[in-house]
């Protein structure tokens, strides 16, 4: 790092405000692509967070998932008809996935045979005080959504 510039803040960011109905229009495009594309859910759902008054740093990371967008344009899920109708529902939690507000996070992923049908990643509403404690809030929550 001998020969790097020199900077005057530690940390790279715009606080200039962006135009809100335009980033809400961006991430509705995005949330729609999430349904064939769930390796871009959580990069949207972290920047969905900013909708309300989103700020110049976080045009530039929806820009970001745009480019990765389109430097992975034939990726994607297939979806092939089957035979075998059989409901499958994996749930899965990060315990104390969010350090700033001590949450866990709650992953569940609904199959329909082979079909992906619905993929959920959220903050869960309560602190849980071990791992387990997060596994049966994420597995309730299974249940509750496949209901």
């Amino acid at each position: 790092m001998e020969d790097s510039n020199p900077v005057k803040t530690p940390i790279e960011g715009d606080g200039r405000t962006v135009d809100a109905t335009y980033f809400k229009q961006i991430i509705g495009s995005l949330k729609y692509l999430t349904c064939t594309r769930p390796n871009i859910c959580y990069a949207v759902g972290l920047v969905s967070r900013y909708m309300e008054s989103p700020r110049q740093v976080h045009l530039q990371a929806v820009k970001r998932i745009m480019c990765y967008i389109k430097g992975t344009a034939t990726f994607g899920v297939f979806y092939s008809s089957s035979k075998k109708i059989e409901i499958v529902i994996y749930s899965d939690s990060d315990w104390d996935g969010d350090s700033n507000e001590r949450k866990s996070i709650s992953d569940n992923c609904f199959m329909i045979g082979n079909i992906v049908c619905l993929w959920l990643s959220k903050k869960q509403s309560i602190v849980a005080l071990s791992t387990c404690e997060a596994e049966y809030v994420a597995a309730t929550t299974s249940a509750c959504q496949s209901v």
